[in-house]
């Protein structure tokens, strides 16, 4: 079986529930640029700095990032995780969950036609970088929000309701103009993004879930996946975790209410977006994924 340092003990750990998710970094991201300590300005107090977000833009906060060694701040005054290019940098912000929970995220692309994309427990907001942003540059507004206790997300006492996580990344789209929603996720970060979605914040045109277990804690995917009948692609490594992982992906896709669904079986061994960044068929499977991605908003228009 192949598998990468982190593949399996965070498959092991998040199938197990969120309370004991890891939130140690990545293995394989992109080199990192210098690295910044982060000195906020005062505690709990917004950054003195002036802002460079269009008006309306969320106000940079002082709180204290979950990797600190991996967080520089922009010139805007936010925190972002340092494996984000400094070209995109000025694309970061900062979100607050219904408990109060800041986290990083990066707003790309603009329009009408949103899509979330969260990622795995113990990974970043890189992600799904790559796939944001070829998906931003076909048109979509993109949201990808970094998860508590990861990168330069606010650090908490638990890992409980990352569902919020989700659920204030799909309320920063509709904030921006997004008038629909493509949900995205891989391991945990699909599950929470099929459970939010099922509430009907905004209507959803489609439903990526890779490597995502049928239940993360108190997070239900099985329910939330018999809620949302667009299009829906599940993908998955029938070496994770042993075949654990695709047992609960396939109990997933067997209660998903889409009449259009697709489930890709992926021989690499990898978990989540660790399929696409580090499988033999990576860059396929990402094409296939971003033509999936346009053929449901097609389907929805």
């Amino acid at each position: 079986m192949r598998t990468t340092r982190w593949a399996i003990p965070v498959a092991l750990l998040c199938l197990g529930g969120l309370s004991a998710c890891s939130s140690a970094p990545e293995a394989a991201d992109a080199p990192e640029p210098t690295k910044a300590s982060v000195r906020p300005s005062s505690a709990g107090k917004p950054s003195q700095r002036p802002s460079l977000r269009p008006p309306g833009a969320h106000p940079p906060v002082a709180y204290k990032p979950s990797w600190p060694d991996r967080t520089t701040r922009t010139k805007a005054g936010y925190l972002v995780d340092t494996c984000v290019p400094e070209s995109l940098r000025d694309k970061a912000t900062t979100l607050t969950t219904s408990d109060g929970v800041h986290l990083s995220a990066l707003e790309l692309g603009d329009g009408p036609d949103g899509v979330l994309l969260d990622h795995e427990q113990g990974y970043n907001i890189c992600s799904f970088l790559d796939i944001g942003r070829k998906l931003a540059a076909r048109g979509y507004r993109v949201v990808i929000p970094e998860y508590r206790n990861h990168g330069a997300s606010e650090h908490v006492a638990d890992n409980e309701h990352i569902e919020r996580d989700a659920r204030a990344g799909l309320a920063e789209l509709k904030r921006l103009g997004a008038k629909r929603v493509f949900l995205g996720g891989a391991s945990c970060g699909g599950s929470t993004a099929a459970v939010v979605g099922a509430e009907g914040e905004l209507p959803v045109v489609g439903l990526l879930m890779m490597s995502s277990p049928a239940r993360c804690g108190g997070v239900d995917a099985v329910a939330a996946a018999r809620k949302i009948d667009a299009p829906s692609l599940f993908v998955v490594s029938p070496g994770d975790m042993l075949g654990a992982v695709e047992k609960q992906v396939r109990e997933v896709y067997a209660a998903s209410a889409a009449t259009q669904k697709r489930l890709v079986i992926d021989q690499s061994g990898y978990h989540g977006t660790d399929m696409i960044r580090r499988g033999p068929r990576g860059a396929a499977l990402e094409r296939d994924v971003i033509a999936f991605v346009v053929a449901a908003y097609d389907k929805a228009r």
